[in-house]
């Protein structure tokens, strides 16, 4: 198997419970768990750690997290293109692909490794190497890392 360059990360659903809270004036709440920067920190040296979301209307909700407290890219991506994003952007046999959704199933299967929160949707874990025994947004993404470390460090 080849070593892999990046883990590319979707954010809701995989970062957080992929619940959106609302409230009169709009999105205002992500839930984003706390033992995900851990195992992000585990492997941040031994491979390029890329972020993806689709949500435009909680971008800056997500900037937040990622961008500005844990110090990693993030890019806005809508689900329709995200194959043809990952695939311009990355060598997809040499990226793990972390997503839940029905439009991360192409490129889980088709990448190098691809990792799925349990509480995933059945298209995205029937396609995925690995499925965490933690649920998005509980520890999952350290899960991930956890199995990254093993399988190919």
């Amino acid at each position: 198997m080849n070593s892999p360059e990046y883990f590319i990360i979707d954010v809701d659903g995989v970062m957080t419970t992929g619940q959106f809270i609302y409230s009169l004036e709009g999105k205002m709440f992500k839930v984003f768990g706390p033992h995900d920067h851990d195992g992000l920190k585990l492997i941040k040296n031994l491979i390029k750690i890329n972020f993806i979301t689709a949500d435009k209307n909680g971008f800056e909700i997500s900037r937040k997290r990622i961008v500005d407290d844990m110090g990693f890219n993030l890019n806005l991506v809508s689900e329709e293109t995200r194959y043809e994003y990952c695939n311009k952007n990355y060598d997809l046999k040499k990226m793990i692909y972390m997503g839940d959704g029905l439009h991360d199933a192409t490129l889980l299967k088709e990448c190098l490794f691809g990792i799925s929160p349990i509480n995933a949707r059945i298209e995205a874990r029937n396609c995925s190497d690995y499925i965490t025994p933690s649920k998005s947004g509980e520890g999952a993404v350290l899960d991930a890392c956890i199995e990254i470390k093993k399988s190919f460090h």
